[in-house]
């Protein structure tokens, strides 16, 4: 039975995945930044324990945890992340820090971690789940397109030195998933972001609405976090893995327009959406 370690487990694309590899006959560590989610996970039959990516103690304890379940670790999936929405002329240095600490990081420790136990079984596969965003920028996610785009750079060198360890090291870039990533956002925005004295405070009222909208109102092109497992089960069983996989419409068009168009011209499409 192969292992395998999640992050970011309480919803979304990581629940999935945890749910979806067990299913497969994957022994899953699926983990949560907050014990009662790792209750509730333990509930619906997974293994789950706490790992906090803005913790170098949780990080420490998860790896720990897990050489002293299975001693050994076949495959991590770098999934937890967050946003923090606003313009970055109004980005605050702290809120730019705690991003970073969780969405890169964090991820970057963990994966640190878990290496040594891959190359003392001569292989592995560590996975890391990027975003669209981490290929086009966009406007209002200035922050968490800086991660995507670290992560992006980090994961491509770290795969060069990897060759020849047996160690695969792949990039997930999903579109748009049907997550509550926006709703968890929100706390974010309004912790770090003094909008109402901004020099483009119509603008965030209006941006506002649409961070808060209820409507159910989904994007043409979204996808269930199922798309995003069938792309990490490829990634992990196959015998030559891609060293990225697109996932939604939106994200392929984002790979082609970046190889194609003169900075100019994407940066108009971006702003046309």
């Amino acid at each position: 039975m192969k292992t395998i370690l999640i992050t970011g487990c309480s919803s979304g694309i990581g629940h999935d995945a945890a749910h979806g590899l067990k299913a497969r006959g994957w022994r899953v560590f699926a983990t949560c930044r907050q014990a009662q989610d790792c209750d509730r996970l333990m509930a619906e039959g997974l293994e789950s324990f706490p790992l906090d990516y803005a913790d170098e103690a949780s990080i420490a304890a998860a790896v720990a945890e897990v050489q002293r379940r299975a001693g050994g670790l076949d495959a991590l999936f770098n999934n937890g992340a967050f946003a923090c929405p606003g313009l970055v002329e109004d980005l605050p240095r702290d809120a730019l820090r705690a991003i970073f600490e969780t969405n890169l990081f964090g991820q970057h420790d963990l994966t640190r971690r878990v290496i040594p136990m891959m190359r003392a079984a001569g292989a592995g596969r560590i996975v890391n789940c990027s975003s669209v965003l981490g290929i086009v920028g966009a406007e209002w996610r200035g922050a968490y397109v800086a991660t995507k785009f670290a992560m992006e750079g980090l994961s491509d060198v770290l795969r060069l030195e990897m060759r020849g360890t047996g160690i695969e090291v792949i990039l997930i870039e999903p579109g748009p998933i049907g997550t509550r990533i926006r709703q968890n956002a929100q706390k974010h925005f309004e912790r770090w972001f003094d909008w109402q004295n901004a020099a483009r405070a119509a603008d965030y009222a209006r941006f506002r609405e649409r961070l808060y909208d209820t409507s159910g109102k989904k994007d043409a092109f979204q996808l269930t976090p199922a798309a995003v497992t069938r792309a990490l089960i490829d990634a992990l069983e196959s015998p030559r893995p891609k060293a990225r996989y697109y996932v939604t419409l939106p994200t392929h068009l984002a790979g082609l327009a970046r190889r194609l168009l003169p900075t100019r011209m994407l940066d108009w499409v971006v702003l046309r959406g």
